[in-house]
């Protein structure tokens, strides 16, 4: 699991990312929503609005899965790759659950802030694209030299321009937002590291197997 909200993890440089790179070893699913949307042009979103909750799946859902994440969390990144995507088919698009998603930053934190802060702006219909694009090259931004250049390349691929990128990074109120979002989750769930989810109320701490985690949803919805 991830360090908790101020601690420091030391990263081991890697050569600048380039577009090219970031094209490569996207999963496929993600660059096609990414592509799919970045042609349509959005008003830029509110601080209000970019703080809201980010919620997939019905709203009505009888479990709630509330995830606390960190995108530069290596255990996060795992969960959105391997097992989300089965939580999603079996869970949230049949209706028996919905996905709460709020930020946790981790080391370096700075970096962790950035790419909150800008998937965050991202129009709300395309959050989970840009989580899912900004987890899946994880290892390439979180390193790099630039990681907000590197971030600002990923965030082209969702349509979102650099001047629009750096606008996002100006927004004290939605810095500030999200640094209080977490100290709640540590205030309210106590909340240490990432992932960890709130299930109808249960803590999970953890990047579980998605029996193990099946389970879990399992009992709440009973």
């Amino acid at each position: 699991m991830a360090p908790t909200l101020y601690s420091a993890r030391r990263t081991i440089p890697l050569p600048e990312v380039v577009l090219s790179r970031i094209l490569a070893i996207l999963h496929a699913a993600s660059l096609a929503t990414l592509i799919a949307v970045s042609a349509a042009s959005a008003e830029p979103l509110s601080t209000e609005a970019a703080l809201e909750d980010r919620v997939m799946g019905n709203a009505d859902a009888p479990v709630t899965i509330i995830e606390y994440a960190s995108l530069t969390c290596p255990h996060c990144a795992a969960f959105h790759k391997e097992t989300l995507p089965k939580v999603k088919a079996e869970w949230i698009e049949t209706g028996k659950a919905k996905l709460i998603y709020r930020d946790y930053p981790t080391g370096p934190v700075a970096v962790s802030l950035a790419a909150s802060m800008i998937a965050r702006c991202a129009p709300e219909d395309r959050y989970f694209a840009f989580l899912g694009a900004l987890f899946d090259t994880q290892k390439n931004w979180a390193t790099s030299p630039d990681p907000i250049g590197a971030l600002a390349k990923v965030a082209q691929l969702g349509g979102m321009p650099r001047a629009d990128v750096d606008k996002c990074l100006e927004d004290e109120a939605l810095l500030d937002g999200i640094r209080e979002r977490a100290l709640d989750g540590q205030m309210e769930f106590g909340i240490e590291s990432t992932p960890s989810f709130v299930v109808n109320g249960r803590v999970v701490r953890g990047n579980l197997a998605y029996a193990d985690f099946a389970d879990i949803l399992e009992q709440a919805g009973k």
